[in-house]
């Protein structure tokens, strides 16, 4: 059977040639004569992986040794309780700026830890937009978060300005998207399922200056700092997962960040160039130096058409394109392993329902 264009938002896509060596490792990784679902956590195999994992982060990341590279479990929301655990004390406060649905709950999930402040929102407007970035910061306020794409509603943050306290992102949905300055960030994240690999596994980097800020005991399996020192196998490690990630870096690094970069470019200027020209489909964000180049959310002008194309997309083989249950519309997910050819058969797709639907009565505005 042919495989699918996949946009879903995760678990999403992998790149065919990691998917083969995935299978090829499930029956046997390398001369181990075992499977990589059957290696030992401490054993010699999967430290070489986890060695190159770390290394491959620094280098694609442009960091240096003064970062430590942490796999976890739990995806991004145990990250959202980490982080206060670990770098909210008493007495100081955590910045949160509200761009998005995740951005709102890792605050949240902060204020059982300790005082919670949220400096920029745009929550009011639905999140239509990203919030104005904050002109000061609370004087106790231990770090300020923030979250770099937003997927549900289809805003993301190009250009970041500077920052007086600590600055911690969640880079979900867009590391490793384009060429990005990350010695700024005291600690960014990734939950693996967009660009990462698949699910059931988080990459945290953490300056070490930060890992020396614990702001109380915790038990090690929830302390960034003990993370470090046992090299992310505290417990048993998620070896499939992390060795995932692993083909995921070393073909991220095979395609180069710029030419990666450029591509993603390429597929947001043709998928949204398509939508501003569209008299049916509707661009949720309308302030273009706000828009993703990860998740384009649109609507139409009639919800009557809304399952109709949905059909014809399964009929052309495209999947994963329903938006989110909180928005509605559509999503389409462009991740790193999303092709340029992906996106132009959607665009046809979506320019043959056009020609489908000549009703005046369909003009936008009408």
């Amino acid at each position: 059977m042919k495989r699918k264009i996949n946009f879903n938002a995760g678990p999403a896509t992998l790149p065919e040639p990691v998917l083969q060596e995935l299978a090829k490792a499930t029956l046997q990784y390398g001369k181990t004569g075992t499977s990589v679902l059957e290696l030992q956590h401490r054993g010699s195999a999967f430290g070489e992986i986890l060695e190159e994992c770390n290394a491959l982060v620094h280098e694609l990341c442009g960091i240096g040794p003064e970062y430590e590279v942490i796999w976890l479990h739990g995806g991004g929301r145990l990250q959202f309780c980490m982080i206060p655990m670990n770098f909210l004390p008493e007495g100081k406060v955590a910045a949160y700026i509200d761009s998005g649905q995740w951005a709102h709950e890792a605050m949240q999930y902060a204020a059982y830890y300790g005082d919670t402040k949220i400096v920029a929102s745009s929550r009011e407007s639905g999140y239509a937009h990203l919030p104005q970035w904050p002109a000061r910061l609370p004087a106790k306020a231990a770090y300020l978060h923030l979250t770099t794409n937003n997927t549900i509603y289809g805003t993301q943050w190009h250009d970041i300005p500077a920052c007086s306290k600590p600055l911690i992102a969640d880079m979900s949905s867009d590391i490793l998207s384009r060429r990005h300055d990350h010695s700024r960030y005291a600690m960014f994240y990734a939950a693996a399922q967009k660009n990462l690999g698949v699910p059931g596994v988080a990459l945290a980097v953490v300056h070490k200056d930060m890992l020396r800020k614990a702001a109380r005991p915790l038990p090690p399996m929830l302390s960034y700092k003990a993370q470090a020192a046992e090299r992310s196998v505290v417990n048993t490690a998620n070896v499939p997962g992390i060795y995932t990630a692993l083909l995921m870096l070393r073909w991220t690094k095979q395609r180069g960040i710029a030419a990666i970069e450029k591509e993603n470019t390429a597929k947001a200027e043709l998928l949204y160039g398509q939508l501003d020209k569209s008299r049916i489909f509707v661009p949720r964000v309308s302030e273009k130096a706000h828009r993703s180049q990860m998740n384009v959310c649109f609507t139409t002008n009639d919800m009557a058409h809304e399952q109709p194309f949905l059909d014809m997309c399964a009929r052309h083989n495209i999947i994963g394109i329903k938006g989110h249950r909180y928005t509605g519309g559509f999503r389409v997910s462009m991740y790193n392993a999303v092709s340029l050819a992906d996106v132009a058969a959607l665009v046809d797709v979506m320019r043959e329902f056009e020609d489908l639907s000549p009703s005046p009565l369909l003009r936008r505005g009408r």
